[in-house]
């Protein structure tokens, strides 16, 4: 799971249960902003990423998780889940959040976390 930095109990939304969002799957939420993808990996570690590829904006969100990357259903850009850094050679970054587990139910500030130079 991400590191959880810089959020106040305020700032956090429940998103579900961890077993609603399928292994190697994802869920979106949906904000005003733009859209928040919420990654659940084989492993259940859970991650989310801005719903939004920097390379041509495809959905992340419809991507195939593999390990901890997702790759973009438009042009298979590979996106750390962790980071939210494309994978090499690609260059670009797609905002991260942080998330929590608190007794099997996912819960996301809608605060990202800093760095990526276009959240």
């Amino acid at each position: 799971m991400q590191a959880v930095t810089k959020a106040t109990a305020s700032e956090w939304i429940e998103v579900g249960m961890l077993d609603d969002i399928p292994r190697q799957g994802a869920r979106v939420v949906r904000q005003p902003d733009g859209d928040i993808a919420v990654f659940r990996t084989l492993d259940d570690e859970v991650f989310a990423l801005r719903d939004r590829c920097p390379h041509k904006g495809g959905p992340l969100s419809q991507g195939i998780v593999h390990g901890h990357k997702v790759a973009c259903p438009l042009h298979d850009w590979k996106i750390q889940l962790d980071t939210g850094v494309a994978v090499a050679p690609d260059e670009g970054c797609a905002a991260t959040f942080p998330v929590k587990l608190e007794g099997g139910r996912v819960f996301l500030s809608l605060t990202p976390h800093e760095g990526c130079p276009n959240p």
